[in-house]
């Protein structure tokens, strides 16, 4: 019996030590945030999964990832417009999502299904597959660490994963959000040496998928700049079912997620940065 037991507790130990950094924390990409400080955990779902999003061994933006409603709590990056086009490429999914000894790197349906002779089924038992967003109504695909706020072909493709996408209005993705995204951050970050961005989604009430995909509530962001004599804030939210984006303070923003989350008081950034 005293055997037995002992063999459990090594098992255990082995099962918990095969986890990678993909389901532990953000140890291993703490860049993505300021001074390494990253959400509290009144935004953490159930079920989650902390991705450090790798492509071509390069660690590109972080994601908090909700395994059970498939899409991601928020993605965390340094903004960063630059050069390169918008990509024209497959979704990528996380391996490691699958089975931690699968690759680091994000990585096609396809190479995963010839290379570990894996269904898609098999893929999205924990995560979107691109079956999950074909056939959408008045619904994109939207990012969270999106393309346009990456410098180069290798950060910019690395935001075409699922794991960083959720189903975001499609007048919403292509209009007010577009705005913020493109001219609104481009005005806020004048004068900023570094600005770290978190940008999320608020679970919603309905699905899509066949019950699969979860439709956020609401989008929102926010952002922290230092700047060669201070540090400023912003951050916005959006009804997912509106064209119209909220202008907001960090502390605003924060409020209002603790009372859309229902939990505790949630803290975005380090305290450095201005409420």
């Amino acid at each position: 019996m005293l055997r037995r037991l002992l063999l459990l507790q090594v098992l255990a130990s082995c099962l918990w030590l095969g986890h990678s950094k993909v389901v532990k924390s953000f140890a291993s990409c703490p860049k993505f945030f300021y001074k390494g400080f990253t959400p509290n955990k009144a935004l953490e779902p159930a079920n989650p999964a902390w991705i450090c999003q790798r492509y071509n061994n390069q660690s590109c933006f972080a994601t908090l990832y909700d395994k059970t409603r498939r899409i991601p709590v928020y993605s965390a990056y340094i903004y960063q417009p630059g050069s390169g086009k918008r990509p024209q490429l497959s979704w990528f999914v996380e391996p490691q999502l699958i089975q931690p000894t699968y690759p680091r790197d994000m990585k096609t349906e396809q190479f995963l299904t010839k290379q570990y002779k894996i269904s898609p089924q098999q893929i999205g038992q924990s995560q979107a597959i691109t079956q999950d967003y074909k056939n959408l109504t008045e619904l994109d695909r939207g990012h969270l660490s999106p393309s346009g706020h990456q410098n180069g072909n290798n950060n910019k493709s690395a935001t075409f994963t699922l794991t960083n996408i959720v189903p975001q209005n499609s007048s919403l993705n292509k209009g007010a959000w577009k705005d913020y995204e493109n001219q609104t951050m481009a005005q806020r970050t004048q004068g900023c040496t570094t600005t770290y961005v978190i940008t999320g989604a608020v679970p919603g009430n309905t699905y899509i998928a066949n019950n699969r995909v979860n439709k956020p509530s609401h989008i929102w962001s926010a952002a922290c700049c230092q700047t060669n004599t201070n540090m400023k804030t912003w951050a916005v939210i959006a009804e997912n079912n509106k064209n119209q984006v909220q202008n907001l303070t960090l502390g605003q923003l924060e409020a209002n997620l603790s009372q859309l989350y229902g939990r505790k008081k949630v803290s975005l950034f380090h305290k450095a940065c201005p409420r």
